[in-house]
């Protein structure tokens, strides 16, 4: 637990898992509240499917080991607790009168059916905020649909508005509404907070992962609503061009190496004037204006790639901005991490009890007073159960190992 942050005395009794939820309490945890992870040590833990999921730092396997999960959960302290059993679940009851939050990323409903939903948790502590992060939210007609990340986006939309023309939608490459659900979550705790102390009030907050990228479509639902343009049409999408507003040229080119790729993009006539001098046989007018580039794009597109594929990204870069042109190297992860001035400290090591020091995300964003800390790995399954119930409840050593041996904890 972080000493003095901006968050420091915020006690959070957690049951996120994956990264929707483990994201967003991962915030709370760098910026100095105390994130109490429980988890089912009949389970091993595997509410968690990341927990012991590759990757892995070295060849050693098992439930301490997952490389996502200790990225997302860095920070937080980790018990275990038996909700099957009475004592468990009075255990628990304990935990949430000294908890200002609950949070949960489970299925709707989970935490009334263990006997721990908003109304019985407002008995246990009347000001409790509690946070539930679901995929379809806990009304309406799919309320009791499971789901996740990749799942959200098809739903929502968001797929069916990625790829390129006269090909099937692209989707994502990774869990895009894991992350960003996490961050909506996040935000909606905050504010949360913010309520109660101003208020002393506590609420419930039952966010949808599926409005949250809802949410995201604005500009294609306002174009549908108003114009009756559907996203998929002749010409569309194109996930690499500029629509709104319109840009040409605006993509991804190959350059030299296998798979190496650089983004350009040309905001304006000025930007063209400046990059056009570079191209060899671009420069003589005939493609001085917006609306001659958007007419030729693909021809402009092929000419460009001709151009890139024959240098090196960085050089490319290095010479496009020095004209003005926004450009940037597509890099690989050790690229960005470790050679990337911009983005030195972005990637802390921090130290797991069992896998040693290793690098996890940090926070993207950098605060003049309250700076995030983040230096100690995610927990291992019930690593800080003597530490907790000691300090939050306290148990004896001697009590928590009778409640490890009766199956409590």
């Amino acid at each position: 637990m972080s000493q003095g942050g901006a968050l420091s005395g915020l006690r959070v009794c957690d049951f996120c898992g994956q990264l929707a939820g483990a994201g967003a309490t991962k915030w709370l945890a760098a910026f100095g509240a105390e994130v109490i992870r429980i988890e089912d040590p009949v389970a091993e833990g595997r509410w968690d499917i990341l927990r012991g999921n590759a990757p892995y730092v070295d060849e050693r396997r098992g439930v301490d080991f997952g490389g996502g999960f200790n990225n997302h959960n860095a920070g937080k302290s980790g018990i275990t607790l038996n909700l099957r059993t009475p004592r468990g679940r009075e255990i628990l009851a304990e935990i949430v009168r000294r908890s200002d939050l609950v949070t949960e990323n489970f299925a709707a409903g989970v935490l009334e059916r263990w006997g721990f939903g908003y109304e019985e948790l407002k008995k246990i502590k009347p000001d409790i905020i509690y946070v539930s992060h679901t995929g379809f939210g806990h009304v309406g007609p799919y309320r009791t649909y499971k789901t996740w990340g990749p799942i959200v986006q098809a739903v929502s939309g968001l797929t069916f508005t990625c790829g390129l023309p006269d090909q099937p939608p692209a989707g994502w490459g990774y869990s895009f509404m894991d992350h960003t659900g996490g961050y909506y979550m996040v935000m909606a705790i905050l504010l949360a907070v913010l309520h109660h102390r101003r208020t002393g009030e506590g609420q419930w907050v039952d966010l949808a992962s599926t409005e949250v990228a809802l949410s995201l479509s604005g500009p294609a639902l306002l174009d549908w609503t108003v114009n009756g343009r559907p996203g998929r049409r002749e010409g569309q999408p194109h996930s690499n061009h500029s629509h709104c507003p319109p840009m040409a040229p605006h993509n991804i080119y190959p350059a030299r190496g296998e798979d190496e790729w650089v983004a350009i993009a040309c905001r304006d006539d000025a930007d063209w004037r400046r990059f056009a001098p570079l191209l060899e046989g671009a420069s003589d007018g005939r493609l001085a204006t917006l609306a001659d580039r958007l007419e030729n794009q693909d021809a402009l597109d092929a000419e460009i790639a001709a151009w890139t594929l024959a240098r090196d990204k960085f050089e490319v870069q290095r010479l496009l901005r020095a004209a003005g042109v926004p450009c940037s190297a597509v890099q690989r992860p050790g690229e960005r991490v470790d050679h990337d001035p911009d983005t030195q400290g972005l990637w802390p090591t921090v130290t797991h009890s069992a896998m040693g020091e290793v690098r996890v995300d940090g926070i993207p964003a950098r605060f003049s007073a309250t700076p995030w800390r983040i230096e100690r790995g995610g927990p291992c399954l019930g690593e800080h159960n003597e530490e907790v119930y000691g300090r939050l409840l306290g148990l004896s050593p001697a009590q928590v190992a009778e409640l490890r041996a009766e199956g409590v904890i």
